[in-house]
């Protein structure tokens, strides 16, 4: 999440040239000698009382064994918990110091940590920072102030990338849209982009590649600001716990992926040519919160979701696509975070937000690589639930009690959301990140919404006969009948929410209802079986998918138009 600028700041003037310009040595230059150390401390994000810093040491003199960075605030900043250094203060006086894992620090070699902070008024980046006792000069830095107005913008995060921003419309499912009767009326939203194998970089069977669909937005983008959603998801071993999304790599491909799949994108991200740009990316839906849920000794265990805990290759992934992807710096990282319907219960909640925390500091990822969390990812989740809550007792019970809510602390994906942030704010993500929710198919409108609260003869028949979701459990996920288009996309809508979202493209199926041969490496589920009857993770319920659906991903008409039919906000 930085917000980064160059400063070159006045100690730079110890290498400076005769034209007074300063000009940072660096190792193998023939001034190298005189400058022992450098320093690249950035402000990664910066919020109305706090923020989050990255630092990282250069040592161009002799090998250290254990190293120790000092460092003055000129203002009120204040430390207040960090990560991959003992960092303490004493007034204004700030020390750094190596943890036993990273205290050798070779000539030329470089060591890196982060903290979080509280400031006000101005949060000036420090003047001089001194490595064991010798003064180093300084690379870079975040904003000394972000209302100079020297500090130039071009590369720097905002807080919330959807304020103030127009978000880029995919003209290849736009045209599918415009294309459905009635579909004109939404085919100017935005939507996501999917690079859901490693083909779609450059484009599968004449499509747009990920430079055309940059390139593209550009072009929306004008003279305003512009955010572009790409979902990252291709994870060896994929949705270990489904089949009808599973992937191109098998669980051990790590090294694939890492190479052939995310540091293709981040070498494209990263082209100058898109700096202006907001790159909104999310990563890797329904994969960690598996390694919780779906894992021995879990009724809900599966064979491939174990062999995915042990072998540690969904943790590595994220990790490895927040650090490569969060070095871009017009990159702005969201996790998945699943649904209330499948972490909102005790023993999900906060073990799943422990999960986050372990692949955001893995593979050289830190939590400042994260900017925030999306939930309800391609799922139906309503998103605010107005005639019954979790508080509420109705002939003796409470609503946690009754067959819908099945002792969830939750009852939608508002309160789950705003819920989860906080938590995880609490294990140490900075306090500035924000949550999306997609709302592309969780509006449950129509003839079947309820306009008031259910019966109050049983806590059942209170919560069945006021609930906006109309599944048959919150399990369900595939081609949900009698679903709707939610709230239309829309920027800061709730606290805590950076922005409603229609991540998942309307009339794009979740999996094929029969298997369908094909070389997408997509299964058949039978969640998306219309006669299934279930399993443990539906609590054995019927399945509630449409029949006659196409593999996923592929357009599915009788969905979209399902969709648009129950649409709340209604379409006019």
């Amino acid at each position: 999440m930085s917000r980064t600028r160059t400063a070159l700041l006045a100690a730079m003037a110890l290498v400076a040239g005769a034209t007074g310009t300063a000009i940072a040595a660096v190792p193998g230059d023939a001034g190298a000698a005189a400058v022992p150390c450098t320093v690249d401390y950035k402000v990664q994000n910066q919020w109305d009382t706090g923020f989050t810093a990255s630092v990282t040491i250069t040592n161009n003199s002799a090998a250290k064994s254990s190293w120790s960075l000092k460092w003055s605030y000129a203002g009120n900043q204040k430390v207040t918990s960090g990560w991959n250094a003992k960092v303490s203060q004493s007034g204004a006086n700030v020390t750094a110091a190596n943890e036993s894992y990273n205290g050798t620090l070779a000539t030329g070699g470089s060591a890196s940590f982060g903290f979080q902070g509280t400031y006000s008024g101005s949060n000036a980046v420090p003047a001089t920072f001194t490595l064991d006792g010798v003064t180093c000069n300084v690379d870079s830095g975040g904003p000394t102030d972000p209302t100079d107005p020297t500090d130039p913008p071009a590369g720097n995060r905002v807080n919330n990338p959807y304020t103030g921003a127009k978000v880029y419309v995919n003209p290849e499912w736009s045209e599918k849209a415009a294309a459905e009767a009635g579909g004109s009326r939404i085919a100017n939203q935005p939507t996501g982009v999917w690079l859901d194998r490693t083909a779609a970089i450059n484009g599968v069977n004449g499509g747009m590649s990920l430079r055309d669909h940059l390139d593209e937005a550009l072009r929306q983008k004008g003279s305003g600001e512009l955010v572009i959603q790409l979902v990252i998801y291709n994870l060896p071993g994929r949705d270990c716990a489904a089949l009808a999304s599973n992937g191109e790599l098998g669980p051990t491909e790590i090294d694939k992926y890492k190479t052939q799949y995310i540091d293709p994108i981040k070498a494209i991200l990263g082209d100058s040519k898109y700096a202006s740009l907001r790159i909104v990316t999310t990563v890797e839906i329904d994969s960690l919160p598996n390694l919780v849920t779906n894992v021995t000794p879990r009724a809900t265990a599966t064979p491939n979701c174990d062999v995915m805990k042990a072998n540690g290759n969904y943790v590595k992934g994220v990790g490895y696509a927040l650090n490569k992807l969060g070095d871009v710096p017009n990159v702005y990282n969201y996790v998945d975070a699943g649904h209330h319907g499948w972490l909102g219960w005790d023993d999900n909640f906060a073990p799943s937000a422990d999960m986050f925390k372990q692949a955001a500091t893995a593979e050289g990822a830190t939590v400042a690589d994260v900017h925030g969390f999306i939930a309800n990812t391609a799922n139906y989740s309503a998103l605010k639930e107005d005639n019954f809550s979790i508080s509420d007792n109705v002939a003796g019970k409470s609503v946690r009690e009754s067959k819908w809510v099945d002792w969830n602390r939750y009852t939608d994906e508002l309160s789950y959301a705003q819920a989860l942030r906080n938590q995880l704010v609490s294990i140490g993500f900075d306090s500035g990140i924000g949550m999306l929710i997609d709302t592309s198919r969780n509006g449950w409108g129509g003839a079947n919404r309820p306009t008031g609260p259910g019966a109050t003869t049983s806590v059942d028949t209170y919560v069945d006969g006021g609930r906006y979701d109309r599944r048959i459990n919150p399990g369900n996920w595939c081609n949900q009948a009698g679903a709707g288009l939610g709230e239309r996309p829309q920027a800061s809508p709730a606290a805590g929410i950076d922005a409603y979202v229609w991540m998942k493209p309307p009339g794009e199926s979740d999996g094929s209802s029969k298997a369908i041969d094909n070389d997408e490496g997509k299964g058949f589920d039978r969640m998306c079986d219309p006669t299934y009857t279930g399993n443990p993770r539906n609590n054995n319920n019927m399945s509630g998918a449409l029949p006659d659906a196409p593999i996923s991903g592929h357009w599915f008409s009788a969905q979209f138009q399902e969709l648009m039919k129950n649409a709340y906000p209604p379409l006019s």
